[in-house]
């Protein structure tokens, strides 16, 4: 039974203000924990090429829609959105994609989009036996089903959904909401590679997904003294159209300019206040970033094991995923990284050992490789649960985490072989050991594995030469298929996966987002 705001505003006043007795921060650490942070932050944002093979799958994909769709009246275009639009992604994270209807007219229904997810299986059950992609996996039954599919090349998986607007548009407000102060999209990213770290970032494991993390961030900054970010409903007073909105972002230039907390205060205190409501969400209470406080809410006369409400449809929960035995397992997490936190504030943990419990080994090896931490940086495996097929929470060890490892590598491999999830295209599933790099007529040629696993890259020279002559991936010579033919070592006509010259210097943005703020496409 949810207890009403009054009372659940006292309880959250009070048990913040005792975890923050509890703790205190090292003044003299706070520095060294923000320069952790930021090194964090800057060795694990997407490079260039991060940027441009993604932008060339997506016009891959639009291509394989006018294949199969081009011939009807049902004409689809592909859009990006997720991680990839707000620029909050990393080079190792998924690509969310949505085959978008462009005639108003067709009532699309969830039958529809199921039917159009299983014409998009059947062609790339094909791609797959030709070994250009793996992993595809029609997911039916989900609330929005999807389609994974996992690009061989540069392995980026792919997320493909129908008519996920809503997934545009919230993309689309976030990153333009993250122009209003840069500690919101800095503070997102280490978050969400913190979770991802935990284990802990995962709505089909339970966890909380990266719309519930990015919109908890938000809230925190909202409700700090003085605020960062304004409440969201200041920003869509004139409804959600981006149009709308970023013709109110000029009101909110330097909002939060008051307001001199860094990064590592702010997430110090965020995982805090985390910790102080734990008790309090079986209670009713409720994060609203509409409006930019806490509130007492109920889904479906039910309370939430964690409550984020979504800030285009309040009637529903983002972290509704959340289940009863994984939240402990996310509050465990959030309690030992406050314990790690403060041990470093009290010189007990190094900082290079921090970054490691708290962002992982992936971490870990990039700020070796980037020059930042020692080679020889001792392995820290911070104590962490993970949930087994009972949901049933046992403790792990690195022996045991290694060993799931492999099992799960191994799971993976098979999946290849394995029944596809849909019945009605189970015959069109076949393998391959691996392509050879040639192109196949008519078809999408996918990405080239063959050089990928000899680790060879395009020549220096060549790579050059191909900037010269092209000016961007967009007006490439198409080839028999109608994608783009890239210069090539050993010949494919798939995405390009090289450490080619970086094409341009700014952040990402889709082409609809520059088109309401009156940008460039990059």
């Amino acid at each position: 039974m949810a207890l009403r705001l009054k009372v659940l505003s006292k309880k959250v006043q009070k048990f913040e203000r005792k975890g923050m007795q509890n703790y205190k921060l090292n003044p003299a650490k706070v520095p060294l924990l923000d320069a952790i942070l930021n090194d964090v932050f800057v060795v694990s944002r997407p490079k260039p090429i991060d940027y441009d093979v993604r932008k060339d799958l997506v016009r891959i994909f639009n291509d394989i829609a006018k294949e199969l769709f081009g011939k009807t009246n049902e004409v689809l275009v592909v859009e990006e959105f997720g991680s990839f639009v707000m620029d909050l992604f990393n080079a190792k994270s998924d690509l969310d994609l949505s085959f978008n209807f462009t005639r108003s007219e067709f009532q699309i229904t969830r039958e529809k989009k199921i039917q159009t997810l299983r014409k998009l299986a059947k062609k790339f059950y094909a791609l797959q036996s030709s070994g250009h992609v793996y992993g595809v996996h029609p997911i039916t039954a989900a609330k929005v089903p999807i389609l994974k599919v996992v690009d061989r090349g540069t392995g980026v998986e792919c997320d493909i959904s129908v008519e996920n607007r809503d997934g545009i548009l919230k993309s689309q407000l976030i990153h333009m909401i993250c122009s209003i102060d840069e500690r919101f999209q800095k503070l997102s990213f280490l978050m969400k590679t913190w979770a991802k770290a935990q284990n802990i970032n995962s709505s089909k494991d339970g966890t909380l997904n990266s719309l519930s993390i990015i919109l908890l961030v938000a809230f925190h900054l909202q409700t700090r003294n003085p605020p960062i970010l304004p409440p969201f409903s200041a920003l869509l007073k004139d409804g959600t159209d981006p149009a709308s909105v970023v013709k109110l972002l000029g009101n909110f230039v330097n909002y939060g300019r008051s307001n001199k907390e860094t990064v590592a205060e702010l997430l110090v205190s965020l995982l805090m206040k985390l910790s102080s409501v734990e008790k309090l969400w079986s209670k009713g209470l409720c994060a609203s970033v509409y409006e930019g406080s806490w509130t007492s809410k109920t889904w479906d006369s039910k309370v939430g094991i964690i409550s984020v409400e979504d800030f285009t449809d309040r009637s529903q929960n983002v972290s509704r995923a959340v289940g009863a035995a994984e939240v402990k397992v996310i509050y465990k997490c959030i309690q030992q990284s406050i314990w790690h936190l403060f041990a470093f504030m009290d010189g007990q943990i190094e900082g290079s050992k921090l970054g490691e419990i708290l962002f992982g080994q992936d971490a870990k090896l990039l700020l070796v490789g980037a020059g930042v931490a020692s080679s020889n940086m001792k392995v820290v495996t911070p104590s962490r649960f993970a949930i087994n097929a009972n949901r049933a929470l046992t403790a792990t060890n690195p022996q045991l985490t290694q060993a799931k490892g492999a099992q799960n590598m191994n799971h993976w491999q098979k999946r290849e072989h394995a029944r596809p999830f849909d019945p009605t295209v189970s015959k069109k599933m076949r393998y391959t050991d691996g392509w050879t790099g040639t192109t196949v007529p008519g078809s999408w040629a996918g990405t080239s594995s063959a050089n990928l696993a000899g680790r060879q890259q395009l020549p220096h020279l060549e790579l050059e030469k191909a900037q010269k002559c092209l000016e961007s991936w967009g007006i490439l010579p198409k080839n028999d298929w109608g994608g783009p033919a890239l210069p090539t070592a050993g010949g494919w006509n798939g995405t390009w996966q090289s450490q080619a010259p970086p094409y341009h210097n700014l952040p990402y943005a889709s082409s609809s987002t520059n088109e309401v703020l009156g940008l460039p496409s990059v």
